[in-house]
């Protein structure tokens, strides 16, 4: 006898309505999508919008990760927050947003700064991870522990008016990981901040649930024929004009992370 996963209830079946009438989705797509746990590292910017989409589609398990307080600075752009948070620690914060919005979701957060030391032991598991963090150094870590967990990345990134957001899949033999991307120089904490070189608020949501929406791809990936999970490629975005791009990121063979032998 084989174990099937519970359908879905009445209530959630209603809740998600609009994508269960989407062919590309359906009932299939909306149960994976409960099944999935996807960990999301920082709840800034990028994360505050990519979390209410992923809430909103009702992924069934998150694992929520930043070790910073709500600021008042946050607000111009860090969406799910308000001024009652400020002085709160973020993914306290973040949970209690979850739970007045879907308490059906199974939540887990940590507030401690992810390092290459503890990285692999917060995304164990997940399906996905997505990372919106503002340091190289904490993306680097991030980074490296999903292709050794052979977890997909995606990796979404601000400054001013550009953004990035880019799936990579290191821990498949001919896919690239992130750091074929940004190579070894950016493993300290060097890289400029949004304090330092501003950012609009309304920019950084488009990265966050540009992201969002890739993630539902990739837990989606596999359920139809000729889906296209786009690991490799990198979408550049660009506020002012406003338009993107996409470029494809290929696999370093002496990358120290995800070449022969690494």
């Amino acid at each position: 006898m084989t174990d099937r996963p519970a359908p879905l209830s009445e209530d959630r079946l209603d809740r998600f309505a609009r994508h269960i009438v989407l062919p590309e989705v359906g009932g299939a797509g909306q149960l994976a999508l409960a099944q999935a746990r996807v960990v999301l590292v920082g709840l800034g910017g990028i994360g505050s919008p990519a979390l209410q989409y992923l809430a909103a589609a009702g992924i069934g398990r998150l694992t929520l990760l930043d070790d910073g307080d709500v600021e008042a600075s946050n607000l111009q752009r860090q969406t799910i927050y308000t001024t009652r948070d400020i002085g709160h620690g973020k993914a306290v914060a973040a949970r209690r947003w979850l739970a007045n919005f879907d308490d059906a979701l199974a939540v887990s957060i940590h507030d401690t700064r992810v390092t290459a030391d503890n990285a692999g032991r917060y995304l164990a598991g997940a399906d996905l991870v997505l990372d919106g963090t503002d340091n190289f150094a904490t993306r680097l870590a991030v980074a490296d522990a999903c292709v050794a967990a052979g977890v997909p990345l995606l990796s979404a990134a601000i400054g001013r008016f550009q953004g990035q957001v880019g799936a990579f899949a290191g821990h498949l033999a001919e896919q690239a990981c992130y750091r074929c991307y940004v190579g070894d120089a950016f493993d300290a904490e060097d890289c400029d901040t949004c304090a330092e070189d501003g950012v609009l608020g309304a920019m950084v949501g488009w990265v966050g649930t540009f992201a969002a929406l890739q993630a539902i791809r990739l837990l989606l990936d596999g359920l139809r024929p000729g889906d296209d999970a786009q690991f490799g490629q990198l979408h550049l975005m660009d506020g002012l004009k406003p338009a993107m791009r996409t470029i494809r990121i290929a696999k370093d063979p002496e990358c120290r992370t995800c070449g022969p032998g690494h």
